[in-house]
């Protein structure tokens, strides 16, 4: 991963986008993607769309979500404290004692989420898991006029966006859930595209609203028609404690992007895939999904008359948890990975497993 590539990285997991509220993060996509691309739209449900070669036999498009879950201001009381709902799927454990930010029109709002101390707890409530109505973010206002003079209800709520390097080239942060996946697919975009004459109309799409409900790729693929699509987003890694292998499967940090196979996927798609790890030395991880996935290639697949979809999985580490930790390695090979296969789909490509 170059310095420039890192940097870009970066400055996206630093830059809030709960669903709903992708606009600061998709301004930093088209500023990327446009010296590539040769088409550059935002729809009206706010997914970037580059393309290259437009007039390309063959339609693929690259699919990653730039949303993360998040928090939206629910109430504010007599004393200024703010209750919220949640963005996407919450474990309510992450939440006690994090650091938060309010994204207002005015600027980001520090504050904290906060709940009793244990020391107050009853014996019953210290038996129980938190529910969200049981926190509260204290901005350290004085009053709810003090509150209301910087924040409205319906503002969206972020950890504190902080990246972090760790040892041997991993890292983490915030939503690794999936900027990192956004990140391979632009770069993938980058590569192929820089290589030379593609053999294929190329399309990315930086993909909203993932989080609740995969909308955004279902707009964004039916305004493509691609013949061939795959989504990137992060899986679990199963190597540190606690998890179970022999249901989560076998996944590690540092072994290489993770290539899923099941009835969600194509299996033209996942050969080639394979392949071109094999062709180009690029170590893949295996992965198995009995049904559709809850990523973008579930809607990916049934999009108009259905499309030749694939997943490919950066692993990732205590997922939707302000500490996500991925492999910076395994980013660069997923999308070295991508590249090669949109290198190769050259010609007339029947589809039909």
């Amino acid at each position: 991963m170059d310095a420039s590539a890192r940097e870009f990285l970066v400055r996206i997991l630093e830059t809030p986008s709960p669903s709903g509220y992708e606009q600061p993060v998709q301004q930093l996509v088209r500023e990327y993607i446009s010296g590539v691309a040769d088409t550059l739209d935002t729809d009206s449900h706010g997914n970037v769309i580059a393309g290259k070669n437009p007039t390309g036999e063959t339609r693929m498009l690259l699919a990653g979500h730039c949303d993360q879950i998040g928090l939206i201001v629910q109430y504010i009381d007599g004393d200024g404290y703010i209750s919220v709902q949640p963005i996407g799927g919450w474990d309510p454990l992450q939440l006690v004692g994090a650091r938060v930010m309010v994204w207002t029109a005015e600027g980001p709002v520090p504050g904290v989420m906060s709940r009793k101390p244990i020391h107050l707890l009853t014996d019953e409530e210290r038996k129980q898991v938190p529910k969200m109505k049981d926190l509260w973010i204290d901005i350290g206002a004085i009053d709810k006029a003090d509150c209301e003079s910087v924040v409205r209800v319906g503002d969206c709520v972020t950890f504190e966006l902080k990246y972090q390097p760790l040892r041997n080239g991993r890292a983490c942060s915030v939503a690794m859930d999936d900027k990192i996946g956004l990140w391979v697919v632009l770069e993938a975009f980058r590569r192929a595209a820089g290589a030379g004459l593609l053999p294929c109309a190329l399309y990315v799409a930086s993909t909203v609203q993932e989080e609740i409900g995969l909308r955004g790729a279902r707009t964004s693929a039916h305004g493509v028609a691609p013949h061939v699509a795959i989504a990137v987003d992060v899986t679990h890694a199963t190597d540190c404690p606690t998890i179970d292998k022999k249901t989560e499967g076998d996944i590690a940090l540092g072994k290489g992007p993770v290539v899923y196979r099941g009835p969600n996927m194509n299996p033209h798609v996942v050969e080639r895939l394979l392949e071109a790890g094999k062709s180009h030395d690029i170590p893949v991880q295996l992965a198995a999904s009995g049904r559709a996935t809850p990523t973008d290639a579930n809607v990916l697949q049934t999009t108009r008359a259905g499309v030749a979809t694939g997943l490919v999985s950066v692993p990732n580490r205590y997922m939707h948890s302000a500490v996500e930790t991925v492999s910076l390695d395994d980013a660069d090979r997923a999308a070295d990975l991508l590249a090669a296969f949109v290198r190769g789909l050259e010609g007339q490509i029947n589809w039909a497993p």
